[in-house]
């Protein structure tokens, strides 16, 4: 690996190696190994399949459990069932979660492989993105010497967690989303030690978290802070820096100063904007665009036809989208036409109120 690939892969993963090697053998197929020498990834992926799931339960029984001090017994209760937290673990180190994960970290393009595993393009198998991901965790563990508080947050950070739970809005989500639609790449973070206000002070070229705007438990935590994140979302925007407790929550909170920045100034993409222009004849479509891309239900469509006093045909159609009480009707002497009036129709409205 280059030295600007290893630069750019430990800060999306928010940890610093002091051996270099160990980082880029999580990225070694077994393939490449056989063909080249050296060690493979497989010993690291095993130990990092048991640093997920450890990590994992304690972040769900941190989050959702807490001690009952206040009690005539001093317990630890939570929130959820036993299966209930069992089934949201599993949908957190599942394969197709954690492959998706190390596309949207951008990591998959590393991976050292041999030839055969080149021919068939593994590096965009779920199997082998669900290796990387657990290798990288594996060679975290050994070279920080199995650091807690390193492979915590390594794993906040790659995971991204508040993904899969409900509550509060997921701006690193939603900055990865935004920065994919701007430029078609990943944000860029850089993580340091150092806290707020042994920082404040400092000359910084771009937007930082203050204690503007914030109320008594976030002015406490930004009190508290021991790590700050710089993030780099576009050339054509400034550079955002945030602080928290721990890297995640500093990443947190720099997502969300940066969403809403794009917000005050205007940059933030609408339903108008995936719509080039609405269009009767390709209306149907473009719907189906809006629909998949997340802003309703699939349109659904009723048809009923009837007859003039000639004996042409008329077409009804209706166009309806599940939790929207607008109907939007047309007639026409085609069903074709009445199906693309009604979509036009719906089209307009939804564009109009969304």
């Amino acid at each position: 690996m280059e030295t600007n690939d290893i630069i750019f892969v430990q800060n999306q993963i928010g940890y610093e190696f002091s051996n270099s090697d160990l980082l880029q053998q999580a990225f070694i197929r077994r393939s490449y190994a056989n063909e080249n020498g050296g060690q493979d990834n497989e010993v690291l992926e095993f130990i990092g399949d048991k640093v997920l799931d450890y990590v994992v339960v304690k972040i769900l029984c941190s989050r959702f459990g807490r001690m009952t001090s206040e009690a005539e017994w001093n317990e630890y209760q939570c929130q959820y069932s036993e299966g209930k937290l069992t089934e949201m673990k599993k949908n957190l180190v599942q394969r197709s979660y954690l492959a998706d994960r190390i596309q949207m970290l951008d990591l998959e393009q590393f991976l050292i492989m041999g030839q055969s595993d080149c021919k068939q393009n593994v590096q965009n198998e779920d199997s082998v993105q669900e290796d990387l991901f657990e290798a990288i965790l594996g060679a975290i563990a050994i070279d920080s010497n199995w650091d807690m508080q390193a492979l915590q947050d390594a794993v906040e950070i790659m995971l991204n967690p508040d993904e899969s739970f409900e509550g509060d809005e997921n701006y690193v989500e939603l900055i990865q989303e935004w920065t994919l639609r701007d430029s078609g790449s990943t944000p860029l973070y850089y993580f340091e030690k150092g806290s707020y206000s042994s920082t404040w002070y400092s000359p910084f070229q771009g937007v930082s978290q203050t204690y503007k705007s914030l109320n008594g438990p976030e002015v406490r935590e930004l009190q508290q802070s021991t790590y700050r994140c710089l993030l780099k979302i576009s050339n054509d925007l400034p550079a955002f820096r945030g602080f928290g407790r721990s890297k995640n929550q500093a990443r947190k909170n720099v997502c969300k100063l940066a969403y809403e920045y794009l917000e005050e100034h205007g940059y933030l993409y609408t339903i108008r904007d995936e719509i080039d222009e609405p269009d009767k004849n390709k209306a149907i479509n473009q719907l189906e665009i809006l629909a998949r891309r997340g802003y309703f239900s699939i349109p659904t469509y009723d048809f009923k036809e009837e007859y003039d006093e000639n004996g042409n045909p008329i077409w009804y159609c209706s166009c309806m989208i599940e939790g929207e009480k607008k109907i939007n009707k047309a007639k026409s002497s085609s069903k074709k036409d009445a199906k693309k009036t009604a979509a036009f129709k719906m089209l307009t409205y939804v564009l109009e109120n969304y």
